[in-house]
């Protein structure tokens, strides 16, 4: 795949994410916080998840753009094991959701949230668009960033940055069920 083009992609996915989560600025933190089930995230919760994980992989993701030579290297193949955790974020075929085990620490179910989630997390996206620039001037294959998963396993950045995004719609697409529920 060709890095401009997978950085294109991102940046387009990203950009639908901040145009949905500015509709939730509109919102009563009442709707914000309305959980469809008992077990199920509100719209809050999607988004404090997902801060969540910005808080260790948008710092992770500058640290290792800015350490990383300029790069000519045009093309980008992903890994296995990155390659299949990007994946395993999108929807199947079918349109569903994979349902997937969130780490406790990870996990905002019953957390005390307020409306500032929303700007938190569009400031967020806003950093990713950055360092997706960033990004289109080095080796998406060569630079490896650590995951918060695991200290031992380290992904190409541009499965990083696919795993990230499309995490990221993932639940920008689960807290888009909850708005239309809501009516």
């Amino acid at each position: 795949m060709i890095r401009n083009e997978l950085i294109e992609d991102l940046a387009n996915r990203t950009l639908e994410a901040i145009s949905e989560a500015g509709k939730y600025k509109l919102l009563t933190l009442e709707a914000l916080n309305h959980r469809p089930t008992p077990t199920g995230w509100s719209i809050l919760e999607c988004l404090e998840h997902l801060n969540r994980y910005g808080d260790f992989y948008l710092p992770e993701i500058d640290r290792k753009v800015s350490e990383a030579p300029h790069s000519g290297n045009e093309v980008f193949k992903s890994g296995w094991i990155g390659n299949y955790f990007a994946l395993s974020m999108l929807p199947g075929s079918d349109g569903k959701l994979r349902k997937m085990k969130t780490f406790k620490s990870m996990d905002p179910i019953h957390a005390h949230l307020e409306a500032n989630v929303v700007d938190k997390f569009l400031d967020q996206q806003r950093q990713m668009l950055g360092l997706l620039e960033k990004a289109r001037e080095v080796d998406l294959g060569k630079v490896k960033t650590s995951i918060s998963i695991s200290k031992w396993i380290k992904l190409k950045l541009g499965d990083t940055l696919r795993v990230v995004v499309y995490h990221n719609q993932r639940h920008i697409q689960q807290a888009s069920r909850v708005l239309e529920a809501l009516g």
